[in-house]
């Protein structure tokens, strides 16, 4: 189940990068975040934006395999922005 981060929520995440792969389809969001996730620190946060409906799942999956932490989706009009805290 997907976590929908609320303002207050997003208040206390400080954003390391973001990647924007508005109106690329699946699994090419998903594919960006992978080679972004590298350019940041452990514990940083990658902020994807991302119009594929798909996009906030397959990260969710993606991110917990690997051992990354999904921290959470917010909507906004248009896409989804998706935050996941590099773990290792």
């Amino acid at each position: 189940m997907t976590i929908v981060l609320s303002e207050s929520d997003l208040a206390g995440i400080e954003i390391a990068t973001v990647v924007d792969a508005r109106g690329v389809a699946c699994p090419g969001p998903l594919l960006e975040a992978k080679k972004a996730i590298g350019s940041i620190g452990v514990g940083q946060v990658l902020e994807l934006w991302s119009s594929d409906s798909q996009t906030k799942n397959d990260v969710e999956i993606w991110a917990r395999k690997v051992g990354h932490t999904f921290l959470g989706t917010t909507p906004v009009a248009g896409y989804d922005r998706v935050f996941i805290r590099r773990a290792k």
